[in-house]
């Protein structure tokens, strides 16, 4: 029986390179895997950081949704999802959104009722972006980087990961997510009483400072687990948000293919 197609998406500030570990892991062992990168980041690294393209600053959250919503509509079948940080909010929309045949949101960005100014290193990791409202795109300096994303990594690492793929990024996500507690309508809502979607498995990392594992704890609290719908909840010791890629990537993606294997049986065996 052929396997589900895994739609992978990446979050802010990076590319679909971002993926690459995990898409290889899932590629081997026999998925379809699609990591279609966000609006305006199509390009090289090099080539976004020098010239980012002129719409990427009016790209928002609902942009992002419908954006996904689109591809994964045009699928012949139902895909699993799997999303990393922003993206992993983006798995959240699209599993309420009945597109998906399971998620995997990991280090996922806050939906709304989560107010992530209550969490001093969100706080300092975003501080950048909300000091200055006036600007609309936003490129993390390597100190920036290096507190909120890889910190628990050697200096060689972070570099590395540094020059490979980080890139300005759209502040109007960011200024939505900050406003998301007080409107009604936002793009980040979530309905958690939804018992219709497919199961959701939300992963953290201990020591991630931008998306710090009480965030993502409380966002997984949110959801009510008399719904109907399977809701659960992972957190691996010792990881940043790298942690896609940082060493001990492979330990993430079995528990990912272990904990699919048991929710979705006659699709992968």
């Amino acid at each position: 029986m052929k396997k589900p197609t895994i739609v992978f998406i990446h979050g802010a500030f990076v590319t679909r390179a971002s993926f690459e570990p995990l898409m290889g892991y899932f590629k081997d062992r026999g998925f379809e895997v699609l990591a279609p990168a966000w609006p305006f980041h199509g390009q090289s690294v090099p080539e976004l950081r020098d010239r980012p393209e002129a719409g990427l600053g009016k790209l928002g959250l609902e942009n992002l949704t419908d954006y996904y919503a689109g591809i994964i509509r045009a699928l012949p079948e139902k895909p699993i999802i799997i999303g990393h940080s922003f993206g992993g909010l983006l798995t959240q929309l699209q599993m309420d959104r009945g597109l998906g045949l399971a998620g995997i949101a990991i280090n996922s960005a806050g939906a709304k009722g989560i107010v992530a100014a209550a969490y001093p290193t969100t706080a300092r990791s975003i501080f950048g972006i909300l000091s200055k409202p006036w600007r609309k795109t936003f490129m993390m300096s390597f100190k920036e980087f290096q507190y909120a994303f890889v910190h628990t990594l050697g200096r060689a690492e972070q570099e590395r990961a540094y020059r490979e793929h980080v890139v300005p990024e759209t502040t109007r996500i960011f200024f939505q997510g900050a406003v998301a507690p007080f409107a009604s309508s936002s793009p980040f809502k979530v309905d958690f009483n939804n018992g219709s979607r497919g199961p959701l498995l939300m992963i953290a990392g201990e020591v991630d400072r931008i998306v710090p594992a009480s965030l993502v704890r409380k966002n997984y609290g949110l959801y009510n687990q008399q719904s109907g719908a399977v809701t659960e909840y992972k957190e691996f010791s010792g990881r940043s948000h790298w942690i896609i890629a940082q060493p001990g990537w492979e330990e993430v993606a079995d528990f990912i293919d272990h904990w699919l294997k048991k929710q979705l049986p006659a699709y992968i065996g």
